[in-house]
């Protein structure tokens, strides 16, 4: 049994918003790539083009987050978490050469300014995400203040470890990331 439609326009634009950017993907792209009318795509995304960006993001925010949690409830320590979760996102460049699954940083870049529900959705996520390490910093014995703060610390460089890895054409900078970030995970 196929995809319904609505689940097949996520997936597609998803795809498609990762690899152009919003701004760099039209309406008529999206429903050439699902072989859909005009009237299907408004029956399921009724706003339009922002709407389906929102509800793609909120998609890749349960994804994402799943995996995240997936992977640091996997191992003992913040440190060992971290390292896999690199080393996993080193493999999916290499092996692709882009980072499809995590990357929304170019969206967050185009769209933040211009959309107050895009740049809540974004934001979403990047809270998610430092939650999630928040939580086992501070069952490694990090404070809740540390805590928040190394997790910030950390997002803001896996993050911007992805969009240097996107525009060097390599995975060394994540590689990098992978033996710099977790050393650096210690309490004081």
């Amino acid at each position: 049994m196929g995809m319904d439609t609505k689940t097949l326009i996520i997936d597609k634009a998803t795809a498609l918003f990762q690899q152009k950017g919003y701004i760099g993907v039209g309406l008529n792209e999206i429903l050439k790539a699902c072989n859909i009318s005009k009237g299907s795509f408004y029956h399921h995304f009724p706003l339009g083009k922002e709407d389906l960006l929102i509800t793609c993001l909120q998609d890749m925010n349960e994804i994402i987050t799943q995996d995240i949690k997936g992977i640091f409830e996997h191992y003992s320590s913040t440190q060992e978490a971290t390292q896999s979760m690199i080393e996993q996102l080193v493999e999916d460049f290499k092996r692709e050469g882009t980072i499809t699954g995590y990357t929304f940083s170019s969206i967050v870049s185009e769209m933040a300014l211009l959309s107050e529900p895009v740049r809540n959705a974004c934001s979403s996520l990047y809270l998610n995400m430092q939650g999630i390490y928040a939580k086992k910093l501070m069952s490694d014995g990090f404070s809740k203040e540390s805590a928040s703060s190394i997790a910030l610390m950390m997002t803001a460089s896996i993050e911007g470890g992805i969009m240097l890895c996107l525009t060097q054409k390599s995975s060394r900078p994540l590689e990098v990331i992978s033996l710099t970030l977790p050393k650096l995970i210690t309490k004081i």
